[in-house]
Order: structure tokens, then sequence, then C-alpha cells
């Protein structure tokens, strides 16, 4: 079993989210449904991230998986 996700794209995924939804972004890179959880890391030792928004606007979660800001892009992806 790899310790590394596996990136599921080299760039953010930009979505508008809606002021105190919750969404749950996927850490391990599996999910179909990128870059939420679809329940692909059971048996893994990743966990989806729980993120509510503050307010309603765009947010760009990470896409590569690499960030150090889970659940949301750094520019980690610029060093892949």
């Amino acid at each position: 079993m790899s310790d590394q996700p596996k990136p599921a794209q080299k760039a953010p995924y930009p979505v508008e989210v809606t002021e105190g939804k919750t969404y749950f972004w996927c850490a391990c890179g599996k999910s179909e449904r990128q870059p939420f959880c679809d329940g692909s890391h059971k048996g893994t030792q990743f966990e989806p991230v729980k993120f509510t928004a503050e307010t309603s606007k765009k947010v760009f979660f990470c896409g590569c998986k690499q960030t150090a800001n889970p659940p949301l892009c750094d520019g980690s992806h610029s060093k892949l």
C-alpha cells in the first residue's frame, strides 16, 4: 500500500461553495467524484478532509493531493 496519495490532476479544482455547506475533500486521489470523496479510500490510511464553507465563493481545492494546506491548493502542483 502506498503511503502517498495518487495525484488526481496537476491543477486545482475551482468550486463554487455555498456558505454553511460541508464538503468532504478526497485526500487519497482515487475518488471518481474529484475533488470530493466517494469512499474509494476504504482500505487505505487516507481519510477525507471535512471543509465547511464560511462564505459562498469560489475556492480552489487541491487536485495533486500534495498541498500543505488541505483541502485547499497551495501551489504544490507546480513542483510535480
